[in-house]
């Protein structure tokens, strides 16, 4: 856990290793939300694209071809 402080212009500031274990980097964009009694910070997602990237890809035709095998088998 580190401390910042909250500046005059209600700024803070995230620190180095905080930047570097999120990936932040100039213009990202933060999600605030407060809980209870904390704030939190979410990394707003930079694109659908690039949270999906690496995912196992699904064609829609063989997932509906096995399903329907599996419904078969146990009737």
């Amino acid at each position: 856990m580190q401390i910042t402080k909250v500046s005059g212009k209600y700024q803070i500031v995230i620190s180095k290793r905080v930047r570097e274990a999120l990936g932040l980097h100039p213009g990202d964009q933060l999600l605030i939300s407060v809980e209870d009694d904390k704030m939190v910070l979410s990394l707003q997602l930079r694109s659908y694209a690039d949270h999906l990237r690496g995912l196992q890809r699904i064609n829609p035709a063989d997932y509906l071809n096995e399903e329907r095998d599996s419904w078969a088998q146990r009737h």
